[in-house]
């Protein structure tokens, strides 16, 4: 790996690569080894001033909130083009320092030039001005970008999610302060080489890393009018609380606990072994990953051998090894937080798992887990575990399937597994849930919006609804001729 990507020695800001006020300085340890890999400064309230400074005098005075929507979509369809070019770099970067397995980061860059050329075919034809006309008054409603853009974004797909935030932001006419986390902090600033040289005037858009107390002071900066954040819950509720001091509009996407429902007449014996793989992509270490796979109780035997038997046989391994689907968890205190959770006595069983593999004695490793014999009211099922840990709870049928899959506080996924799709569906609009798959039919993203319920966040990225939410409306009441005029 280069040194160029794995060693920064300085932030982008206001166009430029700039050396950091402060001289403490992040080094990148991989999950796979346990060695340092890379280094980046570390933010200083000063860095966050200048680069909040340079976004705020670049959306205020400069020319991208000006340009035509067409002139901004060039621009992003020459960022994705270049991400097209980059995803190699870009997915070798994160196994280094975040350790997803090499057979599965291609799928988090594959996302990002995708998001960013949907961002510019939407806005070439999407209605910013509209007329209303009642009898004899008209107004003009306009869609204005909500100006300076706070995004902070989770070590668990730092690209993707910066993309979910930057292109409909920059489609908006915003300008941007990203903060990378501290734990992956280096595949960002790809990010911004692309959209420097894809042309994105200076200002527009500043990277610069650091810790909670550098994320607090972006949030509350006067500087920035919308927080948009990707985290844990805990880390939600607390931003949401600095918004609320100063009215600061704020997207939130936030955790999961999402449910499977198994209805009694699903294929048990295709089903489950799709659910364990697909709960084993990232390590386990995915938001909407569903972590509980519910169950007809007059078969719930079958189900735990079933789930039990495909378990043992994902690869868990070194990340740079193509076999590997499972690599380490991204920090050592992740595999310590994974490892409580399978340790406590709370009743239920470990089935297949449970431990470190015995022939990686370097790493945080955790084998893929699964837990019978739990009950949805336990800590297990109820918190949100963020590794290769699943449990298995039976159910008496639809009606009570979904009251255990509403029943936690979070809402962000689901899926429901039947023979008939129409009976699916049914059971799919019950749930409390921002997304749910029916038979593992995905929608079509980024097309569609993606976010949560209840305290899985607060508002939707993706689709119309991503860009929307980095527009604020204005209504300006106008001479009827006016009107009649647009």
């Amino acid at each position: 790996m280069s040194d160029r990507l794995m060693y920064r020695r300085q932030f982008y800001i206001d166009g430029q690569w700039v050396e950091p006020a402060g001289g403490e300085v992040l080094r990148v340890v991989s999950p796979s080894s346990e060695e340092v890999v890379g280094e980046v400064p570390v933010a200083t309230a000063e860095d966050v001033d200048r680069a909040v400074a340079a976004a705020r005098a670049a959306f205020d005075h400069g020319p991208w909130p000006r340009m035509t929507p067409d002139e901004r979509a060039d621009v992003l369809v020459r960022a994705a083009d270049l991400f097209r070019k980059r995803g190699a770099e870009i997915a070798a970067v994160l196994v280094e320092e975040m350790g997803v397995a090499s057979s599965q980061a291609p799928f988090q860059t594959a996302t990002v030039a995708p998001v960013f050329q949907y961002y510019a075919e939407l806005i070439r034809t999407y209605a910013f001005d509209r007329v209303v006309r009642s009898g004899g008054m008209a107004g003009l409603v306009t869609s204005e970008p909500v100006g300076v853009v706070a995004a902070i974004v989770p070590w668990n797909a730092p690209v993707t999610l910066s993309a979910w935030k930057v292109a409909p932001a920059l489609a908006a006419g915003c300008t941007l302060v990203l903060k990378p986390p501290p734990e992956t902090p280096l595949s960002p600033f790809i990010l911004a080489e692309v959209l420097h040289e894809a042309g994105v005037p200076a200002g527009v858009v500043n990277v610069v890393p650091g810790d909670r107390a550098v994320g607090e002071h972006l949030v509350t900066h006067p500087g920035t009018d919308k927080v948009a954040f990707t985290g844990s819950t805990a880390a939600g509720k607390r931003i949401m609380s600095l918004c609320g001091d100063q009215v600061k509009r704020v997207s939130l996407e936030l955790g999961g606990k999402s449910a499977a429902l198994v209805l009694d007449d699903a294929d048990l014996e295709s089903v489950i072994p799709k659910l364990v793989g697909g709960a084993m992509h990232n390590s386990g270490q995915v938001c909407a990953a569903l972590t509980r796979i519910l169950v007809p109780r007059s078969r719930y035997a079958e189900a735990l051998e079933s789930a039990a038997a495909k378990a043992v046989t994902v690869p868990v391994g070194d990340p740079h090894d193509p076999a590997t689907v499972v690599g380490p968890l991204v920090a050592e205190r992740q595999r310590d937080r994974v490892e409580g959770y399978i340790n406590l006595k709370e009743g239920f069983r470990v089935v297949a798992g449970g431990g470190r593999p015995r022939d990686l004695p370097k790493g945080w490793y955790v084998e893929p887990t699964v837990l019978g014999d739990v009950d949805n009211a336990m800590r297990v099922a109820q918190e949100e575990i963020f590794g290769p840990v699943l449990c298995l709870i039976p159910h008496d049928g639809d009606d009570d399937a979904v009251r255990i899959a509403n029943d936690t506080r979070y809402g962000l996924s689901g899926s429901v597994w039947s023979a008939d799709p129409v009976r699916g569906l049914a059971v799919a609009r019950r749930l409390r849930t921002g997304g749910v798959i029916v038979n593992g039919s995905p929608s079509p993203m980024p097309l569609t919006p993606f976010g949560g319920f209840k305290e899985s966040g607060l508002g939707r990225e993706l689709g119309p609804e991503g860009l929307q939410s980095f527009l604020e409306l204005r209504t300006i009441g106008i001479p009827a001729e006016l009107g009649e005029a647009r």
